[in-house]
């Protein structure tokens, strides 16, 4: 729609990762570096890690554009959380080969692979997307993969892409321990600087043909990224967002109000200007809470069969409905009193924060009020953003946790 209206060849912010877009910030030029320097030891892990939505997929397929393709197979795994037997198997599958049978066999039709790659002069690059979802058991699998070599020669390098938890996980697992020993080269991707945004977004729009209509006003960008945080994929969100606002109005300047308008829509951020204190969401707690009470239910259940001799054949029994060992049933309602307990401290912290508000609400006039009424006003901000971050973060990993155990229960 926009992109007719300003005479755009194609959609310049789009989220599916795309070389041709690509946009060499400061950070992703030290990647790159790291890369082209880790791919000439040709051997061992390169490990790039950032947040969600900073350039890591559009940075490989940039990579990927720059490698001979008669002298490098690549082999792409995205994963999903595998365990070690699995990893082999979609190893095996992402350079072509017939897997999903024996494991031993799987490793031996890898094996033959990489050694006919070897003799006909080609080396084997395996690039694995969203590492932090693997199993430990999965990461030592593919360390075992880089073993295989023809004579002294490695015949498999792999690439590591991963959030920050990742990171975390490689530098502080005493079980990654060899692995570690194996990186060759890493680096984490940070946030563009606030002075990269706007030839960030001019060459997008300048890759599908803008001609500078519509006209961008340049105080837009430290706004811009204060509200992205530098993050490219939100840049493109809003930018996307800002460029259909400016084609439905018909305007050919794009100004730091209408940017004010976008993101307040983003951020679904419709309470009054007074209100200061962030309400909990009916949607999103509800299900939370729904979740609690039928794991509660489903645990008590299996707790039940347990306690009546529910056991045959000397085998632990299982409750029917979720498939739940009841010997695991302290540890899930241990697990479900916490996440109880960090919604009463959510609830209680919030509690603290509106009365604080009322305080102040209720203070002298403007004139008399004290002097550190704005440094209170930030430090309640700075509190309820914690607080949200802190509470998405729970009710995503709960909601995810419970719905997977129900998607599981029901296979």
């Amino acid at each position: 729609m926009y992109e007719e209206y300003y005479g755009f060849s194609e959609r310049p912010f789009q989220l599916t990762p795309d070389p041709a877009f690509y946009y060499e910030s400061v950070t992703h030029k030290k990647a790159l570096s790291y890369l082209g320097y880790g791919l000439n030891q040709g051997e061992g892990f390169v490990v790039i890690t950032g947040e969600v939505g900073s350039g890591k997929s559009t940075l490989v397929a940039h990579l990927k554009q720059k490698l001979d393709s008669d002298r490098m197979t690549v082999g792409e795994v995205v994963t999903s959380a595998l365990d070690g037997e699995e990893m082999i198997h979609v190893a095996a599958r992402s350079f072509g080969l017939d897997a999903g049978g024996d494991k031993a066999a799987d490793l031996a039709a890898i094996e033959m692979f990489l050694h006919e790659e070897a003799r006909n002069g080609r080396r084997a690059l395996l690039i694995v997307d969203e590492a932090q979802n693997l199993s430990i058991g999965a990461l030592e699998e593919l360390r075992m993969l880089s073993n295989f070599q023809l004579g002294s020669h490695p015949l498999l390098q792999t690439l590591l892409l991963g959030q920050p938890e990742f990171k975390q996980l490689l530098a502080h697992s005493d079980e990654l321990e060899q692995l570690r020993q194996r990186v060759i080269a890493a680096h984490h991707l940070e946030p563009m600087q606030p002075g990269e945004i706007e030839p960030y977004v001019e060459h997008r729009l300048r890759h599908v043909g803008w001609n500078e209509h519509p006209e961008l006003d340049g105080s837009m960008w430290v706004k811009l990224h204060k509200a992205t945080g530098g993050i490219p994929r939100k840049i493109n969100q809003v930018m996307t967002r800002l460029l259909l606002l400016g084609s439905v109005e018909e305007k050919s300047r794009l100004d730091v109000e209408m940017l004010d308008t976008v993101v307040e829509e983003m951020s679904g951020d419709a309470a009054p200007a007074e209100d200061h204190v962030a309400k909990p969401r009916p949607d999103r707690d509800g299900r939370a809470l729904e979740a609690i009470a039928r794991a509660r239910q489903e645990a008590r259940q299996a707790e039940a069969t347990a306690a009546t001799g529910g056991a045959k054949d000397g085998k632990p029994a299982t409750d029917a409905g979720t498939g739940a060992d009841p010997q695991q049933t302290g540890l899930l309602d241990h697990q479900i009193q916490a996440i109880e307990a960090a919604f009463a401290e959510r609830d209680k912290h919030l509690r603290a924060m509106r009365e604080e508000v009322d305080k102040l609400a209720k203070a002298p006039t403007a004139g008399e009020a004290s002097s550190d009424t704005g440094e209170r006003l930030s430090a309640i901000e700075a509190r309820l953003d914690e607080q949200e971050r802190s509470l998405r973060h729970v009710l995503a990993m709960m909601i995810d946790y419970f719905e997977s155990q129900g998607s599981r229960a029901a296979a």
